[in-house]
């Protein structure tokens, strides 16, 4: 039984790979700077021994593969071992190809936006749908259960992201997928850490593209000038769009999204009512129904499996309500991300009051590189609670304008709690965004209402 052991396993992506080489048969250890709930449980369970940091004692005796995250980097006790000993090593994308998409029909998710929540519909559309895909998700659907899985038929489904692929290849995760059947649901700038401009993320999807075979399908946004470009530079499989005048198209039956009519080359396939809300996911499913139907699943079996559909966590997910307060989770990482889910969120509460609050948690946002377009992103809410803790090196308050709502900004997490309590009355809806765990302030918030209200 050959030994991988993984560097960075407790990430959504390095974990997935972790239990599908543990699916395939190897024996599968791995390390991480914080080993913790609910990945570390997910991989015990599965037989894999986690360690604590990145002791090089670990790697002796040498495995028989290093499978390296993108997290590491050089200086990283476990990496300059590992080179010194000439102990063999490769990326996690790199891994995944080779032992797995190879030899599949695979399916790749990509954009800046809505790849976790179309990856998760795709692989839901085709698990009801009795074709059991293997999958590759970052994060865990409530449908689904796990994030990975290595299924039963030629299908595997992956979400495509364009980060690095690891400290010795710069290349984004997704030119090693060679998808059969490609999404590309919108593209914008982002992870100003790895790309100095737009110009440069168009070219890996370029990239990317060139690996579809001529029998493929891309599927891709109409009216988007960043997509456009990418299809100029070269494309040599057969194409679809997603938009009012492309060859998929959608007419909204309600003003949040949960009802819709699907349209393929204008001509009517069905009405999706569903339990989730924001024009953003109606546009997921769109896509998500085109890629499923390249691989034999009509769209009217599609929109019955999405009526069943329950979203990945962290996806405006409700964790509470206390003294008729919502809490909802959202992984924000990018202003249009921010404004869409608060318009579906409008949509949805009407009158009722929304309190933003956010952690500008992303490599970019820490950088200031969204600082002019993010509080316009948040002209929805009725309040804004913004934490800047001390690895932000740019002043928010300078960024606040006569549009802006109410906004407040603590560096301190428990007064931002306390601010927020202070204001919260019964019908607010509180939604927090932040692409980590933001201190774990969803409970301490429902705690803390609760609290309140005894009193």
């Amino acid at each position: 039984m050959k030994h991988i052991h993984i560097l960075g396993i407790c990430g959504t992506f390095m974990g997935g790979i972790a239990i599908l080489a543990r699916e395939l048969g190897f024996k599968v250890t791995g390390s991480d700077a914080n080993v913790y709930p609910p990945m570390s449980t997910q991989l015990e369970e599965s037989g894999i021994e986690l360690i604590q940091g990145y002791n090089p004692s670990q790697l002796d005796p040498a495995p028989d593969l290093v499978v390296v995250g993108n997290a590491m980097s050089r200086g990283n006790p476990c990496v300059e071992f590992m080179l010194d000993r000439n102990i063999p090593y490769t990326s996690g994308p790199q891994w995944l190809l080779e032992n797995l998409l190879k030899d599949r029909w695979v399916i790749a998710l990509s954009g800046t936006h809505g790849k976790t929540t179309t990856a998760s519909m795709v692989a839901w559309i085709l698990e009801e749908n009795n074709q059991h895909p293997g999958f590759l998700i970052g994060g865990v659907p409530q449908c689904l259960g796990v994030s990975a899985k290595l299924g039963e038929s030629p299908f595997f489904v992956v979400e495509a992201d364009e980060y690095d692929s690891a400290f010795f290849d710069k290349r984004s995760k997704f030119v090693h997928y060679r998808p059969r059947t490609l999404v590309i649901n919108n593209l914008e700038f982002d992870h100003a850490d790895i790309f100095p401009d737009l110009a440069a993320i168009e070219r890996q999807f370029h990239h990317l593209i060139r690996m579809v075979p001529s029998n493929g399908l891309v599927i891709s946004p109409t009216h988007t000038k960043s997509c456009e470009d990418v299809l100029d530079m070269g494309c040599w499989s057969e194409q679809q769009t997603m938009g009012d005048d492309g060859d998929w198209s959608y007419q909204l039956l309600k003003s949040d999204g949960s009802s819709f009519n699907v349209y393929y080359q204008k001509h009517f396939v069905g009405k999706l009512d569903w339990d989730l809300i924001g024009t953003h996911n109606v546009q997921n499913a769109m896509m998500a129904i085109a890629a499923s139907r390249h691989v034999g699943i009509s769209p009217t079996h599609s929109i019955d499996s999405l009526t069943r559909f329950k979203n990945a966590k962290r996806r405006l997910e409700n964790k509470g309500k206390v003294n008729e307060i919502t809490v909802y989770d959202d992984f924000a990482h990018h202003p249009t991300a921010i404004q869409t889910t608060l318009e579906g969120l409008r949509a949805n509460v009407g009158q009722e009051r929304i309190i933003a609050i956010l952690e500008p948690r992303s490599n970019t946002m820490k950088q200031g590189v969204h600082q002019h377009t993010l509080f316009n992103s948040m002209v929805e809410a009725d309040a804004i609670f913004l934490y800047q803790p001390d690895d932000i090196h740019w002043n928010m308050r300078e960024m606040i304008n006569d549009k802006s709502p109410t906004t407040v900004i603590e560096n301190k997490l428990d007064k931002l709690i306390q601010d927020i309590v202070n204001i919260a009355k019964p019908t607010d809806h509180l939604l927090v965004m932040s692409n980590g765990g933001f201190g774990g302030i969803h409970q301490k918030l429902l705690d803390a209402i609760a609290l309140k209200e005894s009193k």
